[in-house]
């Protein structure tokens, strides 16, 4: 039913309790129903543990081909495939979903470049499902997880968001296409988006909760960790001739619990009203491959086994964000992103999980 008064907070005259409810819950920052398109797998279940700790309620939307069913803890699941509109758009209708936030894709560099038809169904297609199922539910929000890999090889360190976006493997180029097609939609204001640019999501929930759970598991924390454990053997070093000051890749890695939040306050920018946007998100320092296996001993005491492999197709030498447009749009600091608390978190989610005494 409609309020009775003049809202104290927004002193907005009742006329429609929707759009009231609207208004003073951007002025407020009130509760929302989000719908979390992949929150099964890492970075989705973490957005959903931020989520539900300042009072959101997250639905989980995943087909769980990647996600696992006991990393949904905070709210619902709905086990289906976005790439399903009818069932999406009931989904958001029986949830009374407020916003979308979308994690479900393909995402190892390598698969893309064996199978990138399997990344333009899921990465593209799914998207494009999830758009039909948001304009029939009247679902204008979205918070889309891109990537650093829109960028290619950069022309210039740090990467500001005026790069130019030439990916140079099919998994930048699937999130590319996607941001261009966002860019179209919104254009005709069907739909209000952030596309953020992660640079190199790593770590796990700080108290230990869940963490990286991939399978297999591609990424290079949770590989040198199980090395240093001295589990599945030497661990693989892709490359290290590349033009670095030690010839291994040099990534910008951010602690996964400070990608939540800047997602938590992404979704609160465009509820307040501001346009869409695209904005990378990282900490602005690169860090190399051997400065992480050199981490990974500190704070295990073991050194970490590998190989050295060939460089695989599409690895840029160095990517490193500039952050300058995430602190002014999102005032968004990172807290846990250096790469000690990013392996103690990570070692501390793991080490159990494997039987390994952190001693």
């Amino acid at each position: 039913m409609p309020c009775a008064s003049t809202c104290a907070f927004c002193n907005y005259c009742a006329r429609d309790f929707r759009s009231l409810s609207l208004h003073c819950n951007a002025a407020m920052g009130a509760l929302m129903r989000v719908l979390v398109v992949g929150g099964a797998g890492y970075i989705g279940s973490h957005i959903c543990k931020a989520l539900a700790e300042r009072g959101d309620t997250p639905i989980v939307l995943d087909n769980l081909s990647r996600g696992h069913r006991h990393a949904v803890k905070w709210g619902p699941l709905i086990e289906q495939d976005v790439r399903n509109v009818s069932a999406v758009t009931q989904a958001m209708s029986d949830q009374g979903i407020d916003a979308v936030m979308h994690f479900a894709a393909n995402i190892e560099v390598g698969e893309g470049q064996r199978e990138p038809l399997a990344f333009w169904d899921n990465n593209v297609a799914g998207v494009v499902a999830l758009l039909k199922a948001m304009e029939r539910s009247d679902v204008r929000h979205l918070v889309f997880s891109s990537t650093c890999a829109v960028y290619g090889e950069p022309q210039a360190l740090p990467i500001t968001e005026r790069e130019p976006r030439t990916p140079v493997n099919v998994y930048g180029q699937t999130k590319h296409v996607v941001e261009l097609m966002l860019e179209d939609v919104s254009s005709i204001g069907a739909l209000k988006y952030a596309a953020l640019r992660y640079f190199i999501a790593a770590g796990a929930s700080p108290d230990g909760e869940i963490g990286e759970e991939h399978d297999p598991e591609t990424h290079l924390v949770p590989n040198a960790l199980k090395a240093a454990a001295g589990l599945g053997g030497p661990m693989h070093l892709f490359g290290d001739d590349y033009d670095t000051p030690d010839g291994t890749c040099v990534r910008d890695y951010i602690h996964v619990m400070d990608l939540a939040q800047a997602h938590l306050q992404a979704l609160d920018r465009l509820r307040e009203g501001s346009a869409s946007f695209a904005c990378n998100l990282g900490t602005g320092t690169g860090i190399s491959v051997k400065e992480i296996l050199d981490a990974v001993e500190a704070v295990t005491g073991n050194p970490v086994p590998h190989t050295i492999s060939p460089r695989r197709v599409g690895d840029a030498a160095q990517l490193v964000s500039d952050t300058c447009l995430a602190r002014d749009l999102l005032n968004f600091t990172p807290t846990y992103s250096d790469a000690k608390t990013i392996i103690e978190h990570a070692w501390a989610f793991h080490a159990p999980r494997w039987g390994v005494s952190r001693d």
